[in-house]
Order: C-alpha cells, then sequence, then structure tokens
C-alpha cells in the first residue's frame, strides 16, 4: 500500500501515527511538511478528501494563530495562513489509496489503511 504521512518528527501524536503506520506493515513516504510544505492547492485538497474544512484543520493552539488575528478568518485566509506558515496546519495528515485522514486520534488512521 502506498501511503504518504506529512509529519513532525516533534510531536507525539505525528511519531505514534508513523509508528502505527509501520506496525500495520506500511512503510510510509515521510513529507516533513515544516521544511517541505504542501502547496496551498495540495493543502486545499487534502483538507477536504479529509473531510474537513480549513477551520478544522488549523492548530488553534498555535501562538502564530493568535498572532495572525484568524480567529474570525474565513476558509481562504485560513488557507492562505497555513500555506505560508505550514506550523498551523494541524498534524499529521496521512494519504493512502483508500483516503486521507487527520489522524488525530491517531486511531483515524485506521479507516484508510
Amino acid at each position: 500500500m502506498a501511503a504518504r504521512i506529512f509529519h513532525n518528527p516533534q510531536c507525539s501524536t505525528s511519531r505514534k501515527t508513523l509508528q502505527r503506520l509501520r506496525d500495520a506493515g506500511v512503510e510510509p513516504e515521510i513529507v516533513q511538511y515544516l521544511t517541505t510544505p504542501p502547496t496551498r492547492d495540495e493543502l486545499a485538497r487534502m483538507i477536504s478528501d479529509a473531510g474537513l474544512t480549513p477551520s478544522q484543520a488549523v492548530r488553534r493552539r498555535e501562538a502564530l494563530f493568535t498572532e495572525l488575528s484568524l480567529a474570525d478568518a474565513d476558509d481562504d485566509a485560513l488557507l492562505d495562513a497555513m500555506a505560508e506558515n505550514p506550523r498551523l496546519v494541524e498534524r499529521p495528515f496521512v494519504v493512502t489509496d483508500k483516503g486521507t485522514r487527520l489522524a488525530r486520534p491517531v486511531e483515524k488512521v485506521d479507516e484508510i489503511l
């Protein structure tokens, strides 16, 4: 099975999700999205494919969210902010042949394995 994880090695949920994939016999392509961020279009597609909206995929607890005054931002503004500042993207997103999920909680990844 082909799989890709948008991973932050400093995030415990991201590390647990990567291990869950490996435990399932899947060695995913690892995209460290803070250094290799998805484009705005890729991000929009990934969020949509996961059945989410940008407001559900943004890290509201990230200090930058407050600094950029994003609390009342619309989806387009949130996508712009996330594309420019990948720290704002909730993690980890996992893409497989069976779909895309934001693995929060980690068990959500099981739906696409």
